[in-house]
């Protein structure tokens, strides 16, 4: 039984331990013992903010003994001009957020490493000022073949090529705030499992996000929860630019909870993007497709996503080149428009959701689409494509179906069309109207669709 001469007794014992020589000094070392060691003195490296004059060769040193001695480097706040530095393993520096400044001062490069197992970024602005970087270096931080990378909660401006360019890298690139590069603010490459999230990403000349492989393979990138705005296709094109978030050849990567908004071409974009999902992410004023799937990919799921403004909404296309599988469900597609952002020589701009292959459209509302709400199949490219319970209204035709001969089956079923001004149901081939309103008859002239439920409101 605890009584209250007991309690004040081992109270008093606590006390009279705490003074003993042995029971202080042990208490003193107790954390070195555990393992935890402070930041590296920089003093002694002549590295200093503020300091006038490029810092990079003291910077390299403190940065290579300090790794080497398994030490973080901590950068007060203040400017530091260097460039040319190659980052070593088990490097661990970070700063005072937004206020510990490394400035590019000229050179082929400013930050690079290769081949090691570890490298931790944080809490720092890094600025390329846009100055000129050299044919080997692609990104104002420019990794390849990190094990365990971290880049975490840092400003990165002012890069003349990429923010961000790394290549066979796993770990994650996370609470970035990325701005004013002139191709991509990350450009990620034969990634193996890295996290891309939470970063913003804006005002940048030709891309967001890019995930890409050299060949098609095994990606498995998460691309979650980021901001991306203001994205520019500099350098032009009809697709390789201008988008929020890029998929190319890249399989098993999850796009999902990201806020894109202006961005020249598409949202998201995936491009022979195997087994890829696109789900519940905000896609504001795009100036072509805002969400696209297509070309060689096998594997789609794009649901939940909302489309507000874009030329075309969501298309899952390119049987020709082998896209197929997909399913499109609950998204909510509005405000499109007839104008891209160039001379389109296939179905051109206005509709709402595509698809050509082995996928099902359902439970999605369209709304303002100036051409078709849905579109299914072009030409003879079509095969498996079921459409059902879905919502289109004011649109310039609610489902236009290809009837081209060799085309496979549709089954548009329970569909309801409101203010659909050239017809709930209009059979096509390519771009030219080949029949009457389908669901007021005439359907059975075509045997490989079947309409059933569908109704006008």
């Amino acid at each position: 039984m605890l009584n209250r001469r007991l309690l004040l007794s081992s109270i008093a014992s606590l006390g009279f331990c705490a003074l003993l020589p042995g029971v202080s000094q042990a208490a003193k070392t107790k954390p070195a013992q555990d393992g935890l060691r402070g930041t590296i003195d920089i003093s002694g490296y002549g590295v200093g903010p503020d300091i006038a004059g490029d810092q990079s060769k003291a910077i390299s040193r403190l940065f290579t003994e300090a790794a080497a001695k398994g030490m973080p480097v901590f950068l007060p706040a203040g400017d530091y001009h260097i460039s040319a530095i190659t980052l070593p393993d088990g490097l661990w520096v970070s700063g005072v957020p937004g206020r510990t400044r490394l400035i590019h001062a000229g050179g082929r490069s400013f930050l690079t490493g290769e081949g090691f197992g570890k490298l931790t970024l944080s809490d720092l602005v890094l600025d390329g000022g846009g100055r000129s970087l050299g044919a080997d270096a692609a990104g104002l931080v420019h990794l390849r073949s990190i094990a365990d990378l971290t880049i975490e909660n840092c400003t990165i401006t002012g890069a003349s090529k990429h923010g961000i360019h790394a290549e066979r890298c796993s770990g994650r690139i996370s609470g970035n705030s990325i701005s004013q590069a002139a191709f991509s603010g990350i450009y990620a490459v034969e990634s193996q499992r890295l996290a891309i999230t939470a970063n913003t990403v804006f005002d940048c000349g030709n891309g967001g996000i890019l995930v890409h492989r050299w060949e098609a393979g095994e990606d498995n990138t998460m691309v979650s929860g980021n901001r991306v705005f203001r994205i520019a296709a500099t350098d032009g094109g009809t697709g390789e630019n201008g988008n929020g978030i890029n998929i190319f050849r890249a399989w098993n990567v999850m796009v999902s909870d990201n806020h894109i908004s202006d961005c020249a071409f598409s949202a998201i974009r995936a491009n022979a993007a195997t087994n890829v999902q696109i789900s519940s992410n905000q896609c504001l004023r795009s100036g072509e497709t805002a969400i696209y799937s297509e070309f060689g990919f096998q594997g789609a799921i794009v649901s939940g996503n909302l489309v507000d403004g874009a030329a075309n909404g969501i298309l899952i296309v390119n049987f020709d080149e082998g896209g197929r599988l997909a399913t499109v469900s609950g998204n909510i597609v509005r405000n499109l428009h007839l104008d891209g952002p160039y001379v389109h020589d296939g179905a051109g701009f206005g509709f709402g959701i595509a698809a050509e292959a082995d996928t099902v459209i359902s439970g999605n509302v369209i709304e303002n689409a100036p051409k078709w709400g849905l579109m299914l199949g072009w030409g003879p490219y079509m095969r498996g494509i079921i459409a059902t319970g879905n919502l289109v209204r004011s649109a310039g035709g609610g489902c236009a179906v290809t009837v081209v001969e060799g085309a496979g089956t549709a089954l548009i079923a329970n569909n309801l069309f409101q203010d659909v001004k050239d017809g709930a149901i209009l059979g096509y081939r390519w771009n030219d109207k080949a029949t009457s309103d389908l669901l007021a008859g005439g359907s059975e002239t075509f045997a490989h669709l079947t309409l059933t439920g569908n109704r006008i409101a």
